[in-house]
């Protein structure tokens, strides 16, 4: 069982509390579930697994994972057959995903990330800018561990502390790398 915070140890080896505008910088108005006063459509995990498994949505429509994340998180892991954008921060998404989005047009994009900020602000901005086909993963990827496991996920997540990465069972790739 993997050791929790409060078990004699800290995720955080110190607490700074900053007062931000966004959590996450993305610098666009229509992405942020304050400002528009809504939250994007979501696709809970067991039906996201579901879809994973059947390649299609329930109306029979493409299924695409949109990894938010940047290339330094997604190579610890993405959901399999994902489309991943070489981005290094959060606000190079639009101009990434711009070559992508013709494609895009037929199938139900799912955008994930690690916690759900990323994802649900990328879903809000997208069906802003004219992709109404697009849901959210709810409580992103460590939700849909918790819910499902890895069903259709490949590798660790990455996570911002000292764990590094968490595989589908939660476990820590620091610990691992102790226990090593």
């Amino acid at each position: 069982m993997p050791r929790r915070a409060g078990a004699g140890r800290s995720r955080f080896a110190r607490l700074k509390v900053k007062r931000k505008a966004e959590i996450i910088t993305f610098r666009r108005e229509a992405a942020s579930p304050l400002a528009t006063g809504m939250r994007a459509p979501a696709v809970d995990a067991p039906t996201l697994a579901r879809w994973i498994a059947q390649g299609h949505d329930d109306a029979g429509r493409r299924l695409v994972v949109l990894d938010t994340r940047n290339r330094q998180e997604i190579a610890h892991g993405t959901f399999e057959g994902a489309l991943t954008l070489a981005i290094d921060r959060f606000s190079d998404l639009p101009a990434a995903l711009a070559p992508h989005r013709e494609a895009l047009r037929d199938a139900t994009v799912v955008s994930v990330c690690t916690g759900g900020i990323r994802c649900e602000k990328a879903a809000l901005w997208m069906r802003a800018d004219g992709m109404g086909n697009v849901l959210q993963l709810d409580d992103g990827i460590l939700g849909y561990f918790e819910r499902v496991g890895g069903a259709g996920y490949s590798g660790r997540c990455f996570v911002f502390d000292e764990r590094i990465a968490l595989d589908p069972q939660l476990r820590p790739l620091a610990d691992a790398m102790e226990a090593a």
